[in-house]
């Protein structure tokens, strides 16, 4: 057995992805520590120690999917992602890359890649943006046209809330989050008893339909995305088998039945 397939085997086995997702999941909690001045200043060097092993074995394994995949390695948009995670780790830690070295902890986002049902999530995600950037115009028609309703209904009732078009449409996205709704909306009401069908109205759009059209569209996204999945999985051979007699029988019932067919007298 060649080198080249020796590493596919270690690379693509199990056991090497168990062993990288513990990996990532030490350096994350190494990296949470380090944001600890006492426990840095106790156990600094234990911690650097760790990180730079756990970065030295990223290292190995992309040097090993690069040596079994060669050009093939930069097709998978997933093999891309971790290598640029890495890199950025490995810039260096001089003033100019004190920004750089601090998106270390981008490393964690590895798990991603490693784990297949975040990756299916991600996956289901990025195919569903073509509809939620859709979903996403049509919210900020909705905020625009609220806004300068409310703008010109209760600039004079609540001037801090509602004074400009830029004011109206945070407060109003303030609303829409759920975020003290009520507060807002009662303030308005002491002065504009009738301003309770304004805010119930957006709420129902906003909140109760524009949002929850984000949430059909994801789901319905990795929905599709788990589909795909199952059919592309190969066919054990056992079911390959057991499919090769099935048209065999379907064959022979076939023949008989045309064979009695023929016998029958005009």
């Amino acid at each position: 057995m060649s080198l080249r397939e020796r590493s596919r085997q270690l690379v693509e086995s199990r056991a090497f992805q168990y062993f990288i997702t513990a990996v990532i999941l030490g350096n994350a909690a190494t990296l949470g520590l380090e944001t600890s001045s006492t426990l840095h200043d106790r156990y600094g060097v234990q911690l650097h120690v760790i990180d730079v092993t756990a970065l030295s074995i990223f290292v190995i394994e992309l040097i090993l999917r690069l040596f079994v995949h060669r050009l093939r390695f930069f097709r998978d948009p997933w093999n891309v992602f971790d290598l640029a995670i890495v890199s950025v780790a490995l810039a260096p830690a001089s003033s100019a890359f004190t920004v750089l070295r601090a998106m270390r902890i981008l490393r964690v986002l590895r798990l991603v890649s490693v784990v297949p049902s975040m990756r299916r999530v991600v996956s289901a995600l990025l195919t569903a943006m073509p509809g939620m950037v859709s979903i996403a115009g049509l919210l900020v028609l909705v905020l625009y046209v609220a806004g300068v309703m409310a703008t010109k209904l209760f600039a004079h009732t609540a001037p801090e809330w509602f004074g400009s078009l830029g004011q109206s449409i945070f407060t109003l996205f303030q609303i829409m989050t759920g975020d003290s709704w009520s507060e807002v909306a009662r303030e308005v009401m002491a002065k504009q008893p009738l301003a309770w069908i304004f805010f119930i109205g957006f709420l129902v759009v906003s909140a109760f339909t524009v949002l929850n059209l984000f949430i059909a569209v994801a789901v319905s996204a990795m929905e599709a995305e788990h589909r795909a999945e199952e059919e592309a999985k190969p066919i054990p051979a056992q079911d390959r088998a057991v499919l090769a007699e099935l048209r065999e029988l379907r064959a022979e019932l076939g023949a008989l039945r045309s064979e009695l067919t023929e016998r029958q007298p005009v």
